[in-house]
């Protein structure tokens, strides 16, 4: 008997999007070389089908950029031009054959856009690590230029049918470049509210989405560079970025440069209290994530009430049927098995 009140497979509901279960496919880049133009293709499309067919309950989509310079690398996805939605809905579609919903996460890359001539930025400070080019400063006007770009993608991720949308503000990205010290420098109204630039980007985005579709908003609760920020920032960000119109904070950190005293944790669930601190301090929903592979570590994480989804990364990557395999070896909890595999189980 299952005594938990919610576990890793019960269902969860927020406005209109309704899970099956609390596993999320956390959104991975798969730099695939065959990517063209930003544009999904055959493998994006059995990538997350087949995670899809394993079990999964929501499947965000890798990071996908608002511009071409917006990339990380030129083998990333994009949303820039209408042309694209075809290709995602394809996929959008796909999932929801198998009883998945599907989000999509939406993003820039800044200072860390790898294959741009000259990345942008907040301030023109290079990303201190080897490789990385000069950016240059966005001008105000560019600045807003760019929100309308996040928003621009958001309608075109609707168009593809998507259950919901997540903002990347987290990882060293433009959204988080933009609300950290130690890389927003500028003078004007977007220097003098670290959280303006995210603050607009999310009202832009709610207006293109139903209202009864939930945004996502990723961050990264700490910095790990001498002089980062700590988790009171991030929750205040947080607490901003709620008022605007985030509905889901899904909790990681770091990405922002090269640790230094402080380094990040290399055990299973170290990002976890991160997760509850902000579900506590604004009783929103979140996302825990950073190495909870393990089914029981996983399913423990919603039966302490850490956090209400609970996303896997390189455990999806390695086996996409983690849905399904978490679900038999959890006593109590019934595998989403499709007909086609049960004589399998």
């Amino acid at each position: 008997m299952n005594i938990l009140t919610n576990s890793l497979f019960t269902p969860y509901k927020l406005k209109d999007l309704e899970l099956k279960n609390r596993v999320v496919m956390a959104p991975m880049c798969q730099y695939s070389v065959t990517a063209k133009d930003g544009i999904p293709n055959d493998w994006h499309h059995v990538h997350y089908l087949s995670r899809a067919i394993g079990g999964t309950g929501l499947i965000i989509i890798e990071m996908t950029d608002v511009e071409p310079d917006g990339r990380i690398t030129d083998y990333d996805l994009g949303l820039w031009s209408d042309e694209h939605i075809p290709a995602f809905k394809k996929i959008v579609d796909g999932v929801h054959a198998h009883g998945a919903k599907v989000g999509i996460q939406i993003a820039h890359a800044g200072r860390k856009a790898e294959d741009a001539a000259v990345p942008v930025a907040p301030s023109a400070i290079v990303y201190p690590d080897a490789g990385y080019k000069q950016p240059r400063a966005l001008t105000t006007e560019e600045v807003q230029g760019m929100v309308q770009k996040f928003a621009d993608a958001a309608r075109r991720a609707v168009q593809a049918g998507v259950d919901t949308i997540e903002l990347h503000g987290a990882h060293g990205y433009l959204i988080h470049q933009f609300h950290s010290p130690l890389t927003n420098k500028r003078d004007d109204v977007y220097g003098q509210d670290l959280s303006r630039f995210g603050v607009e980007v999310i009202q832009a985005v709610r207006k293109e989405m139903p209202a009864g579709m939930p945004l996502i908003f990723r961050i990264s609760a700490v910095e790990y560079v001498d002089g980062g920020y700590d988790v009171d920032h991030a929750i205040e960000l947080s607490r901003a970025y709620q008022a605007a119109g985030v509905d889901v904070v899904h909790v990681s950190s770091g990405g922002e440069g090269p640790a230094g005293a402080r380094k990040p944790g290399n055990y299973p669930g170290y990002q976890v209290p991160f997760a509850r601190q902000i579900r506590e301090a604004l009783n929103v929903p979140v996302i825990a994530v950073g190495a909870l592979d393990d089914p029981a570590l996983a399913q423990s994480v919603i039966g302490n009430e850490d956090a209400d989804l609970v996303a896997i990364g390189r455990g999806l990557l390695r086996n996409p049927y983690w849905g399904t395999h978490a679900a038999v070896t959890l006593r109590g909890e019934k595998p989403s098995i499709p007909e086609q595999y049960q004589r399998g189980y």
